[in-house]
């Protein structure tokens, strides 16, 4: 009983946020949304992490299925790929580089901050 209802929560807040996007009146993603309203829920306390835990974590370590049904439609695009595959390799470079940066100084900036945490405890 206990999975039924962990899975659920999860697919409750997805059906949610399916209808949070239906009327907005912009366009954003309800993945996004969902994501939004699932931490509201857990940081107001509305939802504790124990109620959907199990039923994450299977669906995380299951992630790489998720991703099977995008990769095949890769096929459908194979000629639009093939006219523009140079300058995908070089946005695909290019993010990687900026990805790569970005975290190596929010590494730097982090590590930093902790270290300036630390002496001031101590002082």
């Amino acid at each position: 009983m206990k999975i039924i209802k962990q899975f659920g929560i999860i697919f409750a807040i997805c059906w949610f946020s399916v209808v949070i996007e239906h009327f907005l009146p912009f366009s954003f993603p309800s993945s996004v949304i969902g994501m939004i309203v699932l931490l509201f829920c857990l940081l107001t306390g509305v939802l504790k992490v124990d109620h959907i835990r199990e039923k994450s974590d299977f669906l995380l370590s299951n992630m790489a299925f998720f991703f099977i049904p995008a990769g095949v439609n890769v096929i459908n695009y194979l000629d639009i790929l093939k006219a523009h595959w140079l300058t995908l390799i070089l946005i695909c470079s290019l993010t990687t580089l900026i990805t790569f940066a970005v975290t190596a100084y929010s590494v730097r900036l982090t590590m930093r901050l902790l270290k300036r945490e630390r002496s001031a405890r101590h002082e």
